[in-house]
């Protein structure tokens, strides 16, 4: 992956602190700037979620760092943004049935742990804070594709988080002349996305169903539709963020994703035609607090960041089940 260079300026002059970075996109965004030469790519997690297999291959490298830390503690964020040019916090405790499952853990991860960073970077001369949404934010609003002004209500306390961050930004952007950047994603898939645990996402879930003979489990008619956004884009669009120069760009939030949409169904036939079997999904309840349809208008990205996504649907999905098959050997 990464064959193609996102920015153009040379990063051999900047360190980089990605939080939650042994996570599925922190690490991708880790691996791109390891690859392209960053002077310090330093990781930090809690491994709650993220895990150390994840950054396995990155420890040859000297100008990688891990630190084993938890974003709750005000100390271990003041720490970790020593000597830093550019935060990217990706670090989260994700999933919208874990938030109404846990309500009290899923805000102390991610809100509690977010103002901490934003004080520690603030505290510690950082200008430019890159921060991951999610469209969860648009809650009950019906209109297609969503975009970034129109917001409904929340449904659930993983999307308050998410919008909190987004409040909190935009007010530390305001108080301290920081310059925040945060990314409403929409479905993101791709290699390092795991199968385990409880909280799974759907796709690495549908293909561990389809490789392993496993029942893949549709919840509600899987007629919902979801913009499904391929990793390599969210990393592309994340350098641009870390990286631009357009002041118009500052302190802004915007969608991540393809700007198409299928629905869970057809998702699950394109990973069973992918892996080449002959597989029918168990149909059961709808998942409270879910989203029916989702679709990004990307166009705020691509007019004040650059963005471009170079990978559709289909060819994401393609070099994710080739990666699972591979790994699975």
């Amino acid at each position: 992956m990464y064959q193609t260079p996102y920015h153009q300026d040379s990063i051999a002059d900047k360190s980089f602190l990605i939080t939650g970075g042994a996570g599925f996109i922190g690490s991708n965004i880790v691996e791109y700037l390891l690859k392209y030469g960053a002077q310090k790519v330093r990781v930090v997690d809690n491994l709650l979620t993220g895990f150390a297999e994840n950054l396995r291959a990155f420890q040859a490298y000297p100008n990688f760092e891990f630190i084993q830390g938890d974003l709750r503690d005000l100390e271990t964020c003041l720490a970790v943004c020593e000597d830093i040019d550019i935060v990217n916090h990706q670090a989260a405790l994700g999933s919208v049935p874990r938030s109404i499952q846990q309500p009290y853990a899923t805000t102390q991860h991610n809100v509690d742990s977010f103002v901490n960073m934003v004080y520690a970077a603030q505290q510690k001369g950082i200008k430019r804070f890159i921060y991951a949404s999610s469209s969860s934010v648009y809650g009950d609003e019906k209109a297609l594709p969503k975009v970034e002004h129109k917001i409904g209500q929340p449904l659930s306390p993983y999307a308050i988080t998410k919008l909190s961050n987004e409040l909190f930004a935009k007010n530390f952007g305001d108080l301290y002349q920081m310059e925040f950047i945060g990314f409403r994603y929409f479905n993101v898939f791709g290699p390092r996305q795991s199968p385990k645990g409880a909280y799974a996402a759907v796709i690495p879930l549908f293909i561990d169903a389809c490789l392993h003979d496993k029942v893949a489990y549709i919840n509600g008619d899987g007629l919902q539709t979801r913009d499904f956004t391929f990793v390599e884009n969210v990393v592309q669009v994340n350098l641009k963020a870390m990286l631009t120069q357009n002041t118009a760009a500052y302190n802004q939030v915007y969608n991540v994703g393809c700007g198409g949409r299928y629905s869970v169904c057809e998702l699950f036939e394109g990973i069973r035609k992918a892996v080449g079997v002959d597989k029918q999904p168990t149909f059961r309840e709808e998942r409270a607090g879910d989203i029916r349809d989702s679709m990004a208008d990307i166009s705020k990205a691509q007019t004040l960041l650059g963005y471009n996504p170079l990978f559709d649907f289909q060819q994401g999905l393609t070099i994710t089940v080739n990666h699972v098959r591979e790994q699975s050997k």
